[in-house]
């Protein structure tokens, strides 16, 4: 077999990053919500976007997203990764620019609040319909002929995570100009663009996708005509599943509500006064603190492999969490240093289970039903996310009752030793993985269903070789492939 060529290699990078490229509009989307609600707050005071209006503003679209990622499994299973990828960015290019048109009758903006809460819920569902079509296709990409084995791990966390980590960053630089564009006096006309501009990266994204074709992988070992044996696979796999959906579960409950409230926590550092350009401004360093961790993180992992990276992240992410509680009171006082510690704390957060959770999840189960353990284990970790944004506020509220000036501290607190908890079960339950890994599972699946009476002769799309395992020679060749 010969090594493949640069334009090869480059087309092989490329259909992993029209896979994965999308959940760019999951950073942006939630991003952005968490200075849009503080722009809301800013224009019609906390008298009418009240606690409660808040906090389901910013939380329902984990709740869309769970739906899209349950639903989205099965459709990946069953209709293909191309039909669901290709669902999913309309659903997030529609409800981008629906949620900008927002408006209440009579111009209420009780309305207006309600009506862009169900445009997130909705907006939630294409972006959660991501996980399992756009990510798997992006992990099954990864093991083409064209990508050098040393490297499959890299290309997979640099096309999603380091995607996401993007929108935020570009979440928060994007109000930030917005707020300097239309200054507070026209904050409206902020928010509103802040949300529409999620449509482009969506639109962008729908047609570079339009010529793609199934994965290999997928064309090989679907049960696209085939009855899924649900017990037997709930039998083989639901330990490794229930550890990476548990892990999954604590890193978003940690990240995303810290990622959300990054603006309000520093307005309430820089106490509520400052110009709104001054609370974005340090929201954009902080989150601007993901993409060091993810980047390199994108490296090591191909190093270490994903379970180790991911145990060294929590443990050092924990450290940082318990720095930050333990020395609040100083670290107040002095808001850069606030926001280098709080950037680190998010930094490896992104190195360890933000690169890797991804991984874990579609490597460790076989193609046939890779679309549901994923959207399975992503939609637990959502729910997560749902749980820590709701949970955050009276946590603060809580801490400010026993020492009003360290209200800020107990999510810190709480992160740290669930980082800590996420690491033990990490070490203890989820299996490391090897280059090359899903051929390797999908051959020790069809021998398992084999071994248990199962026909796998009809597995694969009509007209392919089902045959899903890789040769010696395959294996040996692709190490010769170019990093």
């Amino acid at each position: 077999m010969s090594v493949p060529t640069f334009r090869e290699r480059l087309k092989g990078v490329s259909l992993i990053f029209a896979c994965g490229t999308a959940l760019f509009s999951d950073g942006y989307g939630n991003g952005i919500i968490g200075n849009v609600n503080t722009l809301l707050k800013r224009i019609y005071g906390p008298d009418l976007v009240t606690k409660h209006y808040s906090t389901t503003l910013n939380s329902v679209v984990f709740a869309g997203t769970v739906l899209g990622m349950l639903s989205f499994g099965w459709i990946s299973d069953k209709l293909g990764r191309k039909f669901g990828m290709m669902a999913a960015t309309g659903f997030v290019a529609f409800f981008s620019l629906l949620s900008a048109a927002s408006s209440g009758a009579n111009h209420s903006v009780h309305g207006l609040l309600t009506m862009l809460i169900v445009c997130r819920f909705f907006l939630g569902i294409g972006i959660g319909a991501e996980y399992p079509c756009g990510s798997v296709s992006a992990s099954e990409q990864t093991e083409g002929k064209a990508i050098a084995k040393n490297a499959q791990h890299r290309w997979f966390a640099l096309a999603t995570n380091s995607m996401i980590d993007f929108g935020w960053v570009v979440a928060a630089f994007v109000t930030l100009v917005m707020v300097w564009i239309f200054n507070p006096n026209h904050l409206r006309a902020a928010w509103r663009l802040s949300l529409g501009l999620g449509f482009v990266p969506a639109a962008a994204v729908f047609a570079w996708r339009w010529a793609m074709e199934e994965p290999d992988l997928y064309k090989k070992s679907a049960m696209k005509a085939v009855k899924i044996p649900y017990m037997l696979i709930v039998r083989k796999y639901w330990v490794r599943l229930a550890a990476i959906s548990f892990t999954w579960f604590l890193y978003d409950f940690i990240t995303y509500p810290f990622g959300i409230y990054s603006s309000t926590i520093v307005d309430i550092i820089t106490g509520g006064d400052s110009a709104l350009t001054t609370v974005f401004g340090w929201t954009v360093v902080i989150n601007l603190f993901d993409m060091p961790g993810t980047l390199i993180g994108a490296f090591v992992v191909d190093i270490m492999g994903p379970k180790n990276t991911m145990i060294c992240g929590l443990l050092f992410q924990a450290l940082f969490g318990f720095i930050m509680s333990g020395l609040y009171t100083q670290l107040k006082d002095h808001i850069a240093g606030f926001a280098v510690i709080y950037g680190i704390f998010l930094a490896f957060g992104e190195l360890g289970p933000g690169n890797t959770l991804g991984l874990l999840a579609s490597k460790s189960s076989p193609t046939a039903v890779r679309g549901q353990f994923y959207g399975i284990a992503a939609a637990i970790g959502k729910i997560g996310a749902f749980v820590g944004t709701w949970a955050f506020p009276p946590m603060i509220d809580a801490f400010a009752k026993r020492n009003p000036d360290n209200g800020a501290t107990g999510p810190f607190w709480v992160g740290s030793g669930l980082a800590v908890l996420s690491a033990l079960v990490t070490f203890f339950f989820i299996a490391p993985l090897d280059h090359d890994g899903m051929a390797k599972e999908d051959a020790i699946f069809r021998e398992y269903l084999e071994a248990n009476g199962f026909d796998t002769s009809s597995l694969g799309l009509v007209g392919t070789d089902s045959q899903a395992s890789s040769t010696p020679e395959d294996l040996d060749e692709k190490e010769k492939v170019p990093v």
